[in-house]
This record gives C-alpha cells, structure tokens and sequence, in this order.
C-alpha cells in the first residue's frame, strides 16, 4: 500500500495574492468544477494536463513567522536567470543566491507572503553542465 501526494497546501493570510502568484509561475488553474471566487476562504489550483497534485491555499489569520520546514524545489523549462527575472517581477522576492560559477546551484526565493522557494538549473543547463565535466 502507498499513498500519493493529492495536494500541496500553503497557509496563507490572502489566498488571492498567492494563489494568483502560484497559477502564474506554475500556470496551474482553477479548478472547473469549483472555480476560485474573490473572498473564498480556500483556493485550489489544479495542472493543466491533470497529472501531479493541486495547490492548495487555506486562509489562516497569522503571519508567516519561521522558515519553511517544506518547500518546492523549481525547474525552469528555459534558463534559471530567465525564470528568475520572471518570478521576480510576478512579486517573489530574493532570498539568497547559491549559484555557482561552474552554472550549478540553485536561487532561494519567497513569494508575497514569505514562503520560500527554490529555483534550480533547467534540464538544458543541467545537461550542458555535465558535458562540460564529462
């Protein structure tokens, strides 16, 4: 017996701002049996192809206040600084920047309410990295 991951849930104070941010950097959508409503206590964003778990978004009245015990690690399908310029003008903000001079590491991001986020290295630049090794 297993279990699968049917969501992944982010508490947050407005589930509008995230869940907005959240459907433009992943182009996740509302789902069509339950679009999401101005004022809806939950948002949920669901894939377009429907495969993998939706994004859930629960209102909850604090602030976040500690750092993320889990978070999403990001593979962009063009470049990590193109995705990055990206995300940032969709509202993430920088958290720290582990990028390598060798093109390998990773970019620590928060969206609007703090959460964090990792960007790493698309498939392309994971490849051309290891030929360069190789």
């Amino acid at each position: 017996m297993v279990s699968i991951i049917r969501n992944i849930s982010f508490d947050c104070r407005d589930v509008e701002l995230v869940g907005r941010f959240w459907a433009a950097v992943t182009g996740y959508v509302d789902d069509p049996s339950n679009p999401n409503e101005p004022g809806d206590p939950e948002w949920v964003l669901l894939s377009p192809s429907g495969d993998g778990p939706a994004l859930l978004f629960l209102a909850v009245p604090e602030d976040k206040a500690v750092k993320n015990r889990v978070h999403l690690d990001l593979q962009p399908d063009d470049s990590r600084e193109a995705e990055l310029e990206r995300l940032l003008a969709l509202g993430a903000s920088l958290v720290a920047d582990h990028r390598r001079a060798d093109g390998a590491g990773w970019v620590v991001l928060a969206d609007p309410e703090g959460n964090e986020f990792c960007l790493e290295r698309s498939a392309q630049q994971r490849l051309a990295t290891m030929e360069r090794t190789a």
